[in-house]
């Protein structure tokens, strides 16, 4: 089995092996999912230790045909886009299990769902062929939906069912789009490489018609407002370890798919560009003003995620080198920011049994690791140098002057926002006398400062460091850059 194949089946391999304990040994459930979700980490390690940076093209490719009449193939490949993608789906898909040790109802199925989740997750980034693409898109909403719809609040079954509705709607035109481009293939294949060359022979119109389908079907994950009602509702309902996974990397799916077809629709790009812009702009700014006035803690970083996925879109919309790197840099950065975020407020909110912000004051006294870990993770959502947020939307920024110059006045005003409502948040955490009913709360325990920890490190480590990430894709995007240019 090639390395790509490994990384893809273990978790698979894993909720296997699962299905064969019985459902009484919960300890063991436990450590076995915790072993197969490491070794798919450790995996992806080693695929980004051997990864050559200097290379723009696929590597450790993989192809075996599925159905030579339709041109489906078993395609697998890494670049510069995905590279990190798979790290950061590994990472946090770890880090999930160590923040569900709280989770004492279903706990096999639990784990089941949430291996085969991070399958469907890593197939996305690892799929060279859109039909296979396509194939694991919807695979990830099957177990998303039993972990919101099962383990979650009050309304999860309202959340389970709106998260799925909106995203099957959505994927329905990301596959008309497909089929589009797939009539203009030669030998009638989906791969996305002899997909991406054909696209070039699609009139215009065509083209556009095409990439809105793309916009609505990936927009939806994103999200993109008006795409994203199903958001707040599924952040708050879900479980706290399933919220990081649904904010820190189901959001990259869809930035991950925008980016791969507008790259490829490079003339529909262009001719929607204003439309891309005003729909990033906008969201940031709705985004930050909806968290602004929260009062639920989740709802708050649910919204935040609207404000900041705005940032990836706008560095997609420059449709320039700079920006394309800014939106890849926030990606990495959302999820790692976002994924500590719910991890905190999940376990506060496991002490507390509350997440109205207006109930808590002066943790800083009774929680300090916690309240350190909290602080610096609100820092980086604000963008504060040092962190890896400032890097991601330093180059946003610049990409967005490049081509827009002044307009990027909104862009500072939805950062002003972000920096309100994050002072606001440290704020009521960490000051004021201490309430008679928090003065016994237990800090952090170890596994929950390792896992918090973990990220936390990731942001600080690449907001000083930052060159080995931004080296990661910049061959890659260089490169889609060019072809893009030279297209247009």
């Amino acid at each position: 089995m090639e390395i790509l194949s490994f990384q893809l089946w273990t978790p698979a391999i894993g909720a296997l092996t699962l299905a064969f304990i019985p459902s009484q040994k919960t300890q063991v459930i436990r450590w076995v999912a915790h072993i197969f979700t490491t070794l798919a980490f450790l995996i992806s390690c080693f695929v980004i230790s051997s990864y050559d940076r200097h290379n723009a093209d696929l590597q450790f490719n993989e192809l075996f045909v599925l159905n030579p009449k339709l041109g489906s193939a078993y395609a697998l490949g890494v670049d510069g886009l995905s590279a990190p993608m798979l790290v950061l789906a590994t990472l946090l898909t770890s880090v999930a299990l160590l923040a569900s040790f709280s989770v004492t109802k279903g706990i096999k199925g639990y784990h089941i769902c949430i291996l085969m989740l991070e399958f469907g997750m890593l197939g996305v980034f690892l799929s060279q062929d859109w039909s296979i693409f396509y194939i694991f898109w919807e695979l990830s909403l099957t177990p998303l939906f039993f972990l919101i719809d099962r383990w979650g609040g009050k309304r999860k079954h309202a959340a389970s069912l709106n998260f799925v509705m909106y995203t099957m709607g959505g994927s329905v035109f990301m596959l008309l789009s497909v089929i589009a481009i797939y009539q203009y293939v030669p030998g009638h294949d989906s791969l996305m490489t002899d997909m991406s060359i054909a696209s070039q022979h699609m009139p215009k119109h065509q083209q556009v018609l095409a990439l809105l389908g793309f916009l609505i079907g990936f927009g939806v994950k994103l999200p993109i407002f008006p795409l994203h009602g199903w958001l707040p509702l599924a952040h708050v309902e879900a479980p706290s370890p399933i919220s990081i996974l649904l904010s820190g990397i189901l959001l990259k799916m869809g930035a991950y798919g925008l980016i791969r077809t507008v790259t490829m629709l490079p003339e529909a790009a262009h001719a929607l560009q204003p439309l891309l812009v005003f729909l990033a702009l906008f969201g940031m700014i709705y985004g930050g003003l909806l968290a602004w006035r929260q009062t639920d803690l989740k709802a708050m970083v649910a919204y935040s995620s609207v404000s900041h996925m705005g940032i990836v879109l706008l560095g997609i919309a420059a449709l320039n080198e700079t920006g394309l790197k800014g939106a890849v840099l926030q990606m990495v950065a959302h999820g790692l920011i976002a994924g500590a975020m719910f991890l905190l407020v999940g376990l506060l909110y496991e002490r507390t049994h509350t997440r109205n912000i207006q109930d808590y004051s002066s943790l800083v006294q009774v929680m300090p690791r916690f309240a350190v870990l909290m602080t610096l993770t609100l820092f980086a959502a604000m963008g504060l140098p040092g962190s890896v947020g400032f890097i991601a939307e330093l180059y946003a920024l610049i990409g967005g002057f490049q081509e827009w110059g002044g307009l990027m006045v909104l862009f500072s005003l939805s950062i002003l926002i972000s920096a309100a409502y994050a002072i606001r948040t440290i704020t009521l955490l960490f000051t004021g006398p201490v309430r008679p009913q928090l003065q016994h709360i237990q800090d952090l325990r170890p596994y929950e400062l390792v896992a918090a920890g973990i990220l936390v490190s990731g942001i600080l480590l690449f907001g000083l460091l930052p060159a080995p990430l931004i080296e990661l894709s910049a061959s890659t995007i260089t490169q889609l850059h060019h072809q893009e240019s030279d297209r247009f």
